[in-house]
């Protein structure tokens, strides 16, 4: 089986606040990022709201980093187009054997990393099997199926798998298919080396990153010289600083209700798209009283969700009632499984003799995530719960206190993450500390069968998790993306985890 695309597809945005990376040098100003000269029309500023804690994501959970540096900094072999198509990268093309565990990849010449090294099968070889030795964070185990990694050539790599996998070329367009230069990983926090069309400048933490054109880039080079990533912790200065000039786009809009004072105005358009970002209220599943699966579809029953979407987020998004969105092929429409009875909520939770349970909702101070938390306090204490709201500052505190330690109940958090489910549930160590063998078995089955088994497996898996009340899925986060009226590139949706700028331009 051979795949060959043109190499310049259509570039992505990722979910969500997008995240630029900075360059060696981490200062601590807050003045504005504009330039002092140069030409305004080749700089962008792009306003978010979620900045990274490092720049090392082999090290650091979470997708406030590749969201930057994936088709920024970092090029994988691989990448997703807009309609989630896999398609060339650094490598220009692909042949797969009979077995399917042999791809052998032709890799693109004169491809350079910032640092002036060439690009290489051995640099490829390098990063797939430095994932498995060296990468600490749970998205590792996607390269546990790579038996062995070979440079044919400098242009030619062969990867080996134990077994057939469905879904490990996907990965490869995820951070894990990052290509490292093997000089260049003893600095990943502060210092990414990569081969992609912008390279680090500065990293004004609390405030900004900006990324500056690599014009010895391989590719074809990108309209911007200069692009600048501000962040806000609040919405509407976020929304002012658009409609003072200060930034050119809002990455996601962060309150959906204002996007009234942009429709119809002739210096704005406005994107509405859909995201993979399910907003997941997550259960504690290793600790009473979410052990107990009457528990937690007792919360299942008492969400009102489409009050909730409503009232926290504008009525914008989509009701999906499990880990997969509508753009996967395996999607269902599982919302009809926990229909809004308070009534069976309160008799599941006083057949499970938790009537009154006091439980902690423990949520990162992100915008979707402190609006719906009222709302799910809200309708869980009319179903016979009690509920003890925390906000942990994000990312620092939610990832260390949710994340890391599990020391929480319930947790509303979006996963951005193409394809999770596996991920956030198939793992009993994760965050989530959902051990389901039967879940398990369908992920292994959909993963190594054929291309039909794979849709029926994920489906199975999918309909065992909202079954089993595994979480509850408030709702699948919209795209809204707000920019001024010349800025071109934007897609309507956001299927990666990248926020690939180098796609964007000025008409």
């Amino acid at each position: 089986m051979r795949h060959q695309l043109t190499r310049r597809a259509t570039a992505l945005l990722a979910a969500g606040g997008m995240l630029a990376v900075a360059a060696c040098s981490a200062g601590s100003s807050t003045t504005g990022v504009r330039p002092s000269s140069g030409d305004t029309r080749q700089t962008l500023t792009v306003g978010l709201v979620a900045e990274p804690a490092s720049l090392d994501f082999t090290r650091t959970d979470g997708a406030a980093i590749p969201q930057v540096l994936l088709g920024n900094v970092y090029e994988g072999l691989v990448k997703l187009t807009n309609d989630g198509s896999v398609v060339p990268d650094l490598a220009t093309s692909w042949a797969v054997s009979p077995d399917r565990r042999t791809y052998t990849f032709n890799l693109v010449a004169g491809a350079k990393f910032s640092s002036g090294q060439a690009f290489t099968a051995a640099d490829a070889a390098f990063s797939i099997n430095r994932v498995k030795t060296d990468w600490t964070i749970s998205l590792k185990s996607a390269m546990d199926v790579v038996q062995e990694v070979t440079a044919l050539s400098p242009t030619r790599l062969q990867v080996r798998l134990s077994k057939p996998s469905n879904d490990w070329l996907y990965r490869m367009t995820t951070r894990v298919g990052a290509m490292f230069s093997r000089t260049g990983v003893d600095k990943l926090a502060t210092n990414p080396i990569g081969t992609g069309p912008y390279t680090l400048n500065k990293w004004n933490r609390g405030d900004s990153i900006s990324l500056q054109r690599n014009d010895s880039y391989w590719g074809t080079r990108p309209f911007f010289q200069v692009v600048f990533l501000k962040y806000f912790k609040d919405p509407t200065a976020l929304n002012d600083a658009l409609l003072t000039g200060t930034i050119n786009v809002i990455a996601a809009v962060q309150a959906p209700e204002s996007l009234a004072q942009f429709t119809g105005n002739p210096k704005y358009h406005v994107i509405e798209g859909t995201t993979n970002a399910e907003v997941v209220l997550s259960f504690n599943n290793s600790k009473a009283p979410f052990t107990d699966r009457r528990v937690r579809q007792a919360v299942r029953y008492a969400i009102d969700h489409k009050a909730l979407l409503d009232t926290c987020w504008a009525g914008r998004g989509t009701l999906i009632g499990s880990m997969v969105p509508p753009t996967d092929p395996w999607y269902e429409d599982l919302t009809g499984l926990y229909p809004h009875d308070v009534a069976r909520a309160r008799s599941l939770l006083a057949a499970a003799g938790k009537t009154g349970v006091t439980v902690r909702l423990r949520v990162p101070t992100l915008p979707y995530a402190v609006s719906c938390a009222q709302v799910v306090k809200s309708q869980l204490e009319q179903a016979g719960f009690k509920v003890n709201l925390d906000q942990l500052e994000f990312p620092a505190a939610w990832l260390t206190t949710v994340f890391t330690n599990a020391d929480y109940d319930m947790s509303i958090v979006a996963h951005v993450e193409q394809r999770d489910l596996g991920a956030v549930f198939g793992n009993p160590s994760y965050y989530t500390r959902y051990n389901n063998p039967a879940l398990r078995q369908a992920l292994v089955a959909a993963d190594q069968g054929t291309s039909t088994q794979q849709v029926q497996q994920m489906k199975r898996a999918a309909r065992l998790l909202s079954q089993d009340a595994a979480a509850d899925w408030l709702f699948l986060l919209p795209n809204l993306t707000v920019a001024d009226k010349d800025i071109t590139g934007l897609p309507k949706n956001a299927v990666s985890e990248s926020f690939d700028v180098s796609a964007l331009a000025r008409s």
